[in-house]
């Protein structure tokens, strides 16, 4: 089941968004958007260049001007292909050439530009000595939100890699877990996120017993044993767009502390997922979720943020943490989970994604959040 296939981006798609890009620059105070390969220039432009170049590539975006794109000549074909390749003027240069001083002349000499965060500093460092009166910062910090709200087609594709998780979910519930090694786990979970329609696996995280109590476990030899609960949090990319969802389920009978600690948890998460509506900051869904885990007494072992933001990449902003007052907006998506993790003992987290509506929240996981017994 992979599901049918989503409705395409368009040429004018892309061109709205790098308008939309170059203006949201403009308000911040920004001559321009420097964007280097990765998740911005995908989203921007729909162009994938090779991952491990080491030539010069770079979208310049900037307010009044039509986007260009410098380009190696050996690459520029390709680029030429891309779906959001009308809107773009290809800047191409030549194995020999500075492509430095071609990018330079399209750069105000004495602007602050934000650049994307995976630039290389090789690039930034021989931009700044060609131009040395330009100055720079970081795209997350200057325009954290620019592919925090998603468009309709966004959200459908969104809604996709999510049910193809669930659908992952309720296989793997079905899999004998006891005897067997937290990575073999892992191994299934990855083939049925695959099976279900992801082209990219970005992690699967299989943390039984005492490896519950570390948030980021990576799945390793330890063997499954009955009376273990068992953290799964698994996601990746499905038509270009991220899932992430995080369940945990319980081999045999599990003991009434186990069963309180889950079900504390579960009301945590419902409790932020109910804090979410147009309006509220993002500090409020952290607020909720951390409350109701402080109020029973275990809060100094919920010890990540409750969310971050899911789009193109299975991480990036909104952060949903104390002090981050970025209002929610209907189209943003990011993730509400919520955790306890008891040292040397178990953990558990219930993760969902949830986009923010007209009126309060819409989850995009749909399994049972109730304890689950597997074998």
């Amino acid at each position: 089941m992979t599901g049918t296939a989503p409705v395409p981006f368009t040429a004018d798609d892309y061109a709205a968004r790098m308008e939309r890009a170059a203006r949201q620059a403009a308000d911040a105070g920004l001559a321009g958007l420097l964007v280097a390969p990765g998740p911005d220039m995908v989203w921007l432009t729909g162009y994938t260049p090779p991952a491990d170049t080491e030539r010069l590539t770079l979208l310049v975006l900037a307010p009044g001007r039509p986007p260009e794109l410098v380009v190696p000549a050996l690459e520029a074909p390709d680029a030429g292909r891309a779906t959001g390749a009308p809107a773009l003027t290809l800047r191409d240069w030549t194995d020999g050439k500075d492509p430095y001083a071609l990018t330079a002349a399209l750069l105000d000499a004495r602007g602050r530009f934000g650049v994307s965060d995976n630039a290389w500093a090789l690039h930034l460092l021989a931009l700044q000595r060609t131009l040395p009166d330009t100055s720079y910062v970081s795209l997350t910090e200057a325009l954290p939100m620019l592919r925090a709200v998603k468009d309709a087609a966004e959200l459908e594709r969104l809604a996709a890699a999510g049910a193809a998780a669930d659908a992952a979910f309720e296989e793997i519930k079905q899999v004998r877990f006891s005897g067997r090694l937290e990575s073999e786990v892992a191994a299934d979970l990855a083939g049925l996120l695959r099976r279900f329609g992801h082209s990219q696996v970005d992690f699967t995280i299989v943390a039984s017993g005492p490896n519950g109590a570390n948030p980021h476990h990576e799945a390793g030899d330890r063997r499954i044993e009955r009376g273990d609960m068992v953290v799964l949090d698994f996601g990746g990319l499905k038509d270009g767009y991220g899932s992430d969802t995080s369940r945990t389920v319980h081999v045999g009978e599990p003991t009434d502390e186990e069963r309180r600690v889950h079900d504390l948890v579960r009301e945590a998460q419902e409790a932020g997922f109910r804090a979410v509506r147009p309006g509220a900051a993002c500090q409020d869904v952290d607020r909720a979720a951390r409350a109701v885990i402080s109020d029973a007494g275990y809060g100094e072992y919920f010890i990540h943020r409750t969310g971050h933001g899911i789009g193109v990449t299975t991480h990036e902003p909104p952060y949903m943490i104390e002090g981050e007052e970025q209002p929610l907006v209907p189209g943003m998506c990011f993730s509400v989970e919520p955790g306890v993790y008891l040292p040397g003992r178990f953990g558990v987290r219930i993760e969902d994604i949830v986009t923010v509506t007209e009126d309060g929240g819409r989850r995009l996981n749909d399994t049972e959040r109730e304890l689950v017994i597997v074998d």
